[in-house]
């Protein structure tokens, strides 16, 4: 039984993940990576960051990638090589908002190549993201394609 129910979420959370081809840290970030960015409104930033670090949220984000980790497990024994782009920048994603909060990304994989693309609030979180996204298995190369634009502050 405890098999069959593996089974199925893991088919359920395969679909889900087949369907993405890209994963946005927030609703701002940009829809792919080859777009122009703008740095958010003060209030935009205040409000991702408030919702990266809430802890109803962290523990999302901890779900995700432990469900990554576990389908990656179940179907691919856990090795890092022929792992579905989807599931990859999924977790990226999830990596990133964790780590990065009031930053406005959209994640993008193919192939074990993954492109960051938006803009962080500074420059040390734009030094974290290629480190922090080499961490997920599957990752063979990054491309940071992200602004560092501080936010704005609002009425501009």
């Amino acid at each position: 039984m405890k098999k069959l129910t593996s089974l199925l979420i893991t088919s359920i959370l395969l679909f889900g993940a087949v369907g993405c081809t890209s994963a946005r840290t927030s609703v701002q970030a940009p829809v792919s990576t080859q777009d122009n960015p703008e740095a958010p409104k003060a209030e935009e930033a205040r409000q991702n960051k408030e919702d990266a670090t809430s802890e109803v949220r962290r523990k999302q984000l901890n779900s995700d990638i432990r469900a990554n980790e576990q389908r990656n497990n179940a179907l691919n024994e856990g090795s890092a090589t022929d792992r579905n782009d989807g599931s990859i920048a999924s977790e990226v994603r999830s990596k990133l908002e964790a780590n990065l909060p009031a930053s406005s990304l959209v994640v993008e994989s193919k192939d074990g190549t993954v492109t960051v693309g938006g803009t962080v609030t500074t420059q040390e979180k734009y030094q974290k993201i290629e480190s922090l996204t080499k961490e997920i298995k599957g990752v063979q190369a990054v491309k940071v394609n992200v602004k560092v634009a501080p936010a704005k502050p609002e009425g501009k």
